[in-house]
């Protein structure tokens, strides 16, 4: 078994400062870590267990079977947070039939991302006994 220190998932935006205007302002992800100068910078997002990384600039949008699964603590209150934000939510949070609670939303180059609460009763979380 491969022990894993960190994670990274790198995207290309096609709009650098807009992608960090919506990762860094409107989910308001901290930043880890920048690098580089001017308008396409680095910048490294914590995404608790694992880091998300704006680099470079692309001329076309990331692979449409690119997507990111970022687990939260309520998916309701991240739902309200977000639509404050200015976020638009694509599926509100709903629990889908295998236990998860899902929502739905997209980066400025049409990344989706789904938020997901893992609530405490599911086998995720629910380990009786221990």
């Amino acid at each position: 078994m491969v022990h894993v220190l960190s994670s990274r998932f790198l995207l290309r935006p096609t709009d650098p400062e807009r992608s960090r205007a919506f990762y860094g302002g409107q989910l308001a992800l901290p930043v880890y870590r920048e690098f580089g100068t001017g308008p396409d910078r680095g910048t490294v997002y914590f995404l608790g267990g694992g880091f998300l990384e704006l680099s470079g600039r692309s001329d076309v949008p990331p692979s449409p079977a690119t997507r990111l699964w970022l687990q939260v603590p309520d998916a309701a209150a991240a739902h309200d947070e977000l639509r404050g934000a200015g976020v638009t939510v694509v599926r509100a949070p709903v629990r889908e039939p295998w236990g998860l609670i899902e929502m739905w939303i997209e980066d400025p180059d049409g990344v989706p991302i789904v938020l997901v609460e893992v609530p405490a009763d599911h086998p995720l979380r629910y380990r009786p006994g221990i």
